[in-house]
């Protein structure tokens, strides 16, 4: 019989994935997650899975303790996650069960971003400078020294999707933008956040899409990120593959593959988000141990036809991974936002499934609440566009989001 596989938490698109691949593989597939998500899982999910444990993700000592007694029980030959706050959970128990993994030692500064602007640092990667700051006093003091410009970044250390975050551009909205980072609601843990200060780099988003496994790094693809402008980022929209001038495609690589290294990544995805400057200067802003969210993994598929899941389950099972395109198409996701505040009342026009339309994915309903998104949470709705050519498929994009329309009954915030 083929031996299970634990995922460390089922909920959401990219585990959907995994699970469903995994299954499909023969594998039983078994969840680690707390007894609130649990309650969350669709029916199809509770059908697909061969078992369950509960316990508390926010102690991290007692998660992993529990994780790796039941993943001895049930005798499983991987251990892997999608969720970017449980990868030293499965950093940790993969060295404990002696199954491929990242480095234990570093996936505490693959989650934490003070601990990786250290390790960047001690790396050599090119990363703006970033500062701990212990109280909103010392935000304040830190603006006013001498040679620290604004706008800059005020993040929670330990955050993603956006959460917490505040392009800072003046000193009088400082109080306010610490309390949003201090302040961001934890997945596994309670508020009162670690708050950085970090030098905003003015240029171009991307992130860069890769895999590791016995400590070699092979880049997927180069994501172009549409990103909001103002105090909260909000990202609209990815693209790929990103063709640059092989100088700069070249550069990020190479800080790329020191930032893979520096916290510890050796056998997984990672999601690396680069900043490339006017004059062709990549800054690594974080790096995350996990495949990008927002459908980046549905693009590469697409896009390349190469299975993202089939390769991280390969991985985490110790098999060969098959990394080569097997296609050169372009495809992009667009991400729905609400106009204003209020209640949703209709969102009509969004384009029919088909093979240049392969997902079309709304998450409100008529009668939710909704309003401007400042997090990447507060996004209504997707959709994915596939064509041979990137021109034709940015086009094609451009077009089915001026289709659209998002009816909002207004209300005060």
């Amino acid at each position: 019989m083929t031996r299970p596989v634990l995922l460390l938490e089922a909920a959401g698109p990219e585990s959907g994935h995994l699970a469903r691949t995994a299954a499909a593989s023969g594998h039983p597939v078994h969840a680690v997650t707390t007894n609130q998500a649990l309650v969350s899982y669709s029916p199809a999910l509770h059908n697909l899975l061969a078992g369950t444990l509960t316990t508390d993700l926010a102690n991290p000592q007692q998660a992993l303790a529990d994780t790796v007694a039941y993943a001895r029980r049930i005798n499983a030959a991987a251990v892997l996650t999608t969720n970017e706050y449980l990868t030293p959970l499965a950093a940790h128990t993969c060295a404990l069960l002696d199954l491929p993994g990242n480095d234990p030692a570093g996936a505490h500064a693959a989650r934490d971003k003070a601990a990786m602007a250290t390790a960047f640092t001690a790396a050599g990667v090119t990363v703006p400078r970033t500062h701990t700051l212990p109280t909103l006093a010392a935000l304040r003091a830190r603006i006013l020294r001498p040679g620290m410009r604004l706008p800059a970044v005020v993040k929670p250390a330990d955050a993603a999707g956006s959460e917490g975050v505040t392009v800072l551009a003046r000193l009088q909205d400082a109080d306010g933008a610490w309390r949003r980072a201090h302040e961001a609601p934890g997945v596994y843990a309670a508020a009162g956040r670690t708050v950085l200060l970090q030098q905003y780099i003015p240029g171009r988003e991307y992130s860069v899409e890769s895999l590791t496994q016995h400590g070699r790094t092979i880049h997927l693809a180069i994501t172009t990120k549409t990103v909001t402008r103002g105090a909260h980022r909000v990202e609209l929209a990815h693209t790929l593959p990103t063709q640059l001038p092989p100088a700069v495609e070249q550069a990020i690589h190479r800080e790329v593959d020191r930032a893979v290294r520096a916290v510890g990544i050796r056998n997984g995805a990672s999601h690396t988000e680069v900043i490339v400057t006017p004059t062709g200067r990549p800054y690594v802003i974080e790096t995350a141990a996990r495949i990008g969210a927002g459908h980046i993994g549905d693009l590469l598929h697409h896009a390349l036809g190469i299975n993202p899941w089939t390769a991280l389950l390969d991985i985490a099972l110790g098999r060969p991974v098959r990394r080569t395109p097997a296609r050169r198409y372009h495809a992009t996701v667009r991400f729905l936002t609400s106009p204003t505040a209020g209640r949703l009342t209709a969102v009509t026009g969004l384009p029919l499934p088909g093979p240049e339309i392969p997902l079309v994915r709304l998450r409100a309903r008529p009668g939710d609440r909704v309003g401007p998104a400042h997090t990447n949470a507060g996004r209504l709705g997707s959709f994915i566009v596939v064509t041979p050519d990137a021109r034709t498929t940015q086009a094609r994009a451009a077009q089915l989001l001026d289709d659209i329309h998002i009816d909002v009954d207004p209300q005060p915030a």
